[in-house]
């Protein structure tokens, strides 16, 4: 099944943002959806950072007010993931792109379909839009996000690579 719409966490927009690939999600998607709480935990920081800067001036995000899920909240996540998956909830074509593994585990029970910010480098790579996995996660990496080595062996089999 083709992957269209996304609603996206903040730590998969800073990392790919910082290592320089945000620029996929608008060649992988025709709707991404940040909402609210996520908008305003990426640009409330430092004005210097690459996804505070950049996040605002994308034509491509569409800034959502989502209502939280009580479902959701019962998981007592982060305010980010309790939007994405609150979103993703009441919008079931749409995948939640989250990389934080409670928030993947609310997302199972559920039946929230998610992708993470290694499986948009995954994608992008089976959509020719990208040559290599392990670049692109060498890239998330340098820009803070933690893999685990099983973590990212598991991706770049996935990946083929």
């Amino acid at each position: 099944m083709r992957i269209d719409w996304v609603a996206v966490n903040a730590s998969p927009l800073i990392t790919l943002f910082r290592s320089g690939q945000a620029g996929l999600l608008p060649q992988l998607f025709q709707k991404i959806i940040v909402p609210s709480t996520v908008w305003n935990e990426v640009t409330d920081g430092e004005h210097d950072d690459p996804a505070a800067r950049e996040l605002i001036v994308e034509p491509w995000p569409v800034r959502e007010i989502v209502i939280t899920s009580p479902r959701v909240a019962a998981w007592n996540l982060g305010d980010g993931e309790t939007s994405v998956l609150s979103y993703a909830l009441d919008n079931a074509a749409c995948r939640a792109v989250v990389d934080d593994a409670e928030a993947r585990r609310c997302a199972r029970t559920l039946g929230i379909r998610t992708l993470g910010t290694g499986g948009v480098l995954i994608l992008a790579k089976q959509r020719g839009l990208i040559i290599s996995v392990a670049d692109g996660l060498n890239r998330l990496r340098q820009a803070g996000l933690w893999l685990s080595d099983d973590v990212t062996r598991l991706l770049l089999e996935r990946a083929g690579e």
